[in-house]
């Protein structure tokens, strides 16, 4: 009944925090570039506006269409019950661990590739081309860095990696996930979630067929997934704050302390696509391989200095 209980608040909390997360982010953008941008609720004034519109779907389309948008958001709104955010334990740690966690990433991207393809839209597939590509060279990346964590541990249980380590090893790979959260989250220097230009978009172009409901859920899944990666990474390596105990204060603690943590990482994003222009996209792969490289570094580190 306890799991259960944290299992619906904590997907509940990441529904509701998300699109917040992201308004936070545009927010710390523009007052950084001195310009005033959209409020905190504007991503949530946006999913309102979706979900209540219905869609056009091509008379190309197939059921897979119709049914990625589902699968996408079923699979990261999963992902956010394997890691814990601000309860020691995740809901669904005795389901899944680490490997579930990118496996799940990776089922949605699937789904996600096969509908932009299944239009047979140009900017869809330029799309897919693009972000699978990326993917090829983040996804190692994201097993070097944990691994780095697990094998100290002696497990990939998101759980027993929640040891806050300060080490040579921790370092490189919180250098190497803090890589793959602007690459996963389609940011600058990375992608630009904020525009539709052919010659530069990759996720977003994976989404132009969709309109109405099933661009709402794509959007909602998305801010969920950045959601999702902050809070890895609020876990692995900032742990403190995380409530021991199913009490009210304890619980009320570990909520305040897990918002202001994901507000700090979001502000770290902000503040690296403020300074950062967005790369060419051949110059791309060499950012996600310096990635690949913290991350082999990392796991090296782990036996010659021991974490």
């Amino acid at each position: 009944m306890a799991v259960l209980f944290l299992l619906i608040a904590q997907l509940a909390l990441a529904l509701v925090l998300a699109p917040l997360v992201n308004g936070l982010i545009k927010s710390f953008k523009a007052g950084w570039q001195n310009r005033r941008g959209p409020g905190l609720l504007q991503p949530w004034f946006d999913l309102v506006k979706y979900l209540n519109r219905e869609s056009v779907v091509s008379e190309h389309a197939s059921w897979i269409f119709r049914w990625a948008p589902i699968v996408y958001f079923s699979t990261h709104l999963a992902a956010a019950g394997l890691v814990p955010m601000f309860f020691v334990h995740a809901p669904l740690a005795r389901v899944g661990d680490a490997i579930v966690l990118m496996g799940l990433f990776a089922l949605a991207r699937f789904a996600l590739s096969l509908a932009a393809l299944d239009t047979g839209s140009n900017f869809g597939g330029m799309g897919t081309s693009r972000e699978l590509t990326f993917a090829a060279l983040v996804e190692p990346a994201l097993i070097l860095g944990i691994f780095a964590l697990a094998i100290p541990a002696g497990s990939t249980s998101l759980d027993d990696l929640t040891h806050g380590g300060i080490g040579a090893a921790a370092l490189l790979a919180l250098a190497a996930l803090f890589i793959v959260a602007i690459a996963e989250t389609g940011r600058i220097p990375v992608d630009n979630p904020d525009t539709h230009l052919e010659l530069t978009m990759a996720h977003e172009g994976m989404l132009l067929e969709y309109a109405g409901r099933p661009l709402g859920l794509l959007l909602w899944a998305t801010h969920v997934k950045q959601l999702v990666i902050l809070s890895l990474i609020a876990a692995l390596f900032f742990p403190a704050g995380l409530a021991q105990e199913l009490t009210l204060p304890a619980l009320a603690l570990g909520v305040a302390s897990y918002v202001v943590k994901v507000a700090v990482l979001g502000l770290a994003l902000g503040l690296v696509e403020t300074s950062y222009a967005k790369l060419r996209i051949f110059r791309v792969p060499e950012l996600l391989g310096a990635a690949s490289l913290l991350g082999l570094m990392a796991v090296m580190a782990t036996y010659v200095v021991g974490g």
